[in-house]
C-alpha cells in the first residue's frame, strides 16, 4: 500500500505506507517519538522482571505458598490497562485533551477530597491516600498531578501576553495548586507535594514567568514544608536519621540501612536475578518504594546504572520533545505539557533513587515504570502517551524556548510577547 506524502519538500512522491507512518505528521522525522518509546518501553521490562522477582515472597506469604506470581499478575494487568491509556491519550488530539482540561481536574478533585472522609479513604501505615472501589483500590493524588498539569497549561498558554504580571499569570495557576497541595498534605503525603509543586514551578518558569515572584513562591513554599517536617514527630525522625544514617538503624533508618545491604550484595553485577536477599522480609516495600534496592543487588551497580541512565535519557528526550514544538507563531500549550510531564516523572525518579541511596530522607514515592502499583503504572503510562502525542507533531520551525527563558533572565524575555501584542 502506498500514500502520497503533502509536505512541500516531497510533495507527489509516492512512497510506501510503513508501520511507523501511521504515527507521525507527513515529512516529519518520527527519531524522538520512537526514542521515547523505546525507553519506557525497557524501563517497563525491566520493572516487570524486579516486580516478579522482589514481589515473589510476599505474594507466596499472602497465598498461603500457593502462588508467588500474585503481584506480578496484578502488575500485568495494570501495565496493559496504562497501555490502553497511553494509546487513547497519543491518538486523540492534544486539543481535545486542552478542551477537557477544567472538566477533567475539576472531576479528579472529587475523590482526592473523598479520600479525607471517614469511611471512604482506606488508610495504611497512618496515611489516607486511597479510596476502596469494590476490590481495587485507587490513589487519586496520582490521577490529578495529570489533570492540574492540562489544567496550568492551558492557563499559562491562554495568558502569554501577560506573563509579565504575576497577578494575572502566577495567581492563576496558585490557586488550584494550593488546594491540590493542601489536600495532598492532608493525607498526609509530602512526597507527592513536592513532585507537584516543582512540576508546575517548572512549568511556570519554561513560560516566562518573572524570577522574583518564582523565587519568593519557591520560598514560601520551602517554609512550609520545612515546618510538616518539624512538626510532624515522625518525618522529623525521617529527617535526623537521613543526616545521621547510622544512628537509628533499627528504627527510622531501618529501610535506607536494609537498602544499603542489598546495594553492597550487589557489588558489580550483582546476585543474579531472583537472588536478593533483602526481598525476604528485611526490606519493607522491597517491590514498591524501595525496588530499586533489589535492582542493585540482583542487577549489581551495572543494573542500577542502566536505569539510571534509562531515566536521564527519558529526560533528555523529553526536554528535546518540548523543545521542537515551540514555534513562535504556535500555540504553546504542547510545549508546556511537554515540560510538564517531563519534569515530573524525571524529578519522581530522581527523588525516589536519592531516597533509596541514602541521598534524601524517606519520602515515599515509588520510581515510575519499575515500583508496584496500580494508579501510578496507568496515569504515568497515559502522561507518555500525552508526551508521545506532542512529539508527533512537533513545530516547523522549533524554537529554543528554554534559551529563550534564559535570555528573558537577563531582562529582554518580553520581546516576543511584546512584539505579538
Amino acid at each position: 500500500m502506498t500514500t502520497t506524502i503533502g509536505h512541500p519538500a516531497l510533495r507527489g512522491r509516492t512512497v510506501p505506507r510503513s508501520f511507523t507512518h501511521r504515527f507521525a505528521v507527513p515529512g516529519v522525522s518520527t527519531t524522538r517519538f520512537w526514542i521515547l518509546a523505546s525507553i519506557v518501553t525497557v524501563l517497563n521490562m525491566v520493572g516487570t522482571l524486579m516486580v516478579i522477582s522482589s514481589s515473589s515472597v510476599a505474594s507466596a506469604e499472602l497465598t498461603g505458598g500457593a502462588s508467588p506470581w500474585l503481584f506480578a499478575k496484578r502488575q500485568l494487568m495494570f501495565t496493559g490497562i496504562g497501555m490502553i491509556a497511553l494509546v487513547v491519550m497519543l491518538f486523540v488530539s492534544v486539543r481535545f485533551w486542552r478542551r477537557v482540561a477544567y472538566p477533567l481536574f475539576l472531576v479528579s478533585l472529587l475523590p482526592l477530597v473523598a479520600v479525607a472522609v471517614p469511611g471512604l479513604g482506606s488508610s495504611k501505615n497512618g496515611a489516607a491516600r486511597w479510596l476502596d472501589i469494590g476490590p481495587i483500590q485507587f490513589q487519586p493524588s496520582e490521577l490529578v498531578k495529570l489533570t492540574l498539569l492540562l489544567a496550568v497549561a492551558d492557563v499559562l498558554a491562554r495568558r502569554e501576553r501577560r506573563l509579565d504580571d504575576w497577578r494575572e499569570s502566577l495567581v492563576p495557576v496558585l490557586i488550584p495548586l494550593v488546594v491540590v497541595c493542601g489536600l495532598i498534605m492532608a493525607q498526609p503525603n509530602l512526597g507527592t507535594t513536592i513532585i507537584i509543586a516543582v512540576t508546575i514551578m517548572t512549568m511556570v518558569w519554561v513560560a516566562g514567568v518573572r524570577m522574583k515572584p518564582l523565587a519568593a513562591v519557591g520560598g514560601i513554599g520551602a517554609l512550609f514544608a520545612a515546618g510538616f517536617v518539624v512538626l510532624e514527630p515522625f518525618r522529623l525522625r525521617r529527617f535526623l536519621s537521613f543526616l545521621d544514617p547510622r544512628g537509628d538503624l533499627d528504627g527510622a533508618g531501618y529501610q535506607t540501612g536494609q537498602a544499603m545491604i542489598g546495594f553492597a550484595n550487589g557489588g558489580l553485577i550483582g546476585r543474579g536475578l531472583g537472588r536478593s536477599t533483602v526481598k525476604w522480609g528485611y526490606l519493607p516495600y522491597a517491590f514498591n518504594d524501595f525496588i530499586f534496592a533489589v535492582v542493585g543487588e540482583e542487577l549489581g551497580l551495572a543494573g542500577a546504572m542502566f536505569v539510571v541512565v534509562a531515566f536521564l535519557a527519558f529526560i533528555l528526550v523529553g526536554t528535546s520533545i518540548a523543545m521542537s514544538s515551540d514555534d513562535p507563531d504556535r500555540d504553546r500549550f504542547p510545549l508546556l505539557v511537554a515540560v510538564g510531564v517531563t519534569a515530573w516523572l524525571g524529578v519522581q525518579a530522581i527523588m525516589n533513587m536519592a531516597v533509596v541511596t541514602g541521598a534524601m530522607p524517606l519520602t515515599g514515592v515509588p520510581l515510575p515504570f519499575i515500583s508496584f502499583g496500580g494508579s501510578a503504572q496507568i496515569v504515568n503510562l497515559a502522561a507518555v502517551g500525552l508526551l508521545l502525542n506532542v512529539a508527533r507533531h512537533p513545530a516547523a520551525a522549533p524554537s529554543k524556548p528554554l534559551g529563550r527563558r534564559l535570555h528573558s533572565v537577563g531582562g529582554t524575555g518580553t520581546a516576543r510577547r511584546k512584539g505579538s501584542s
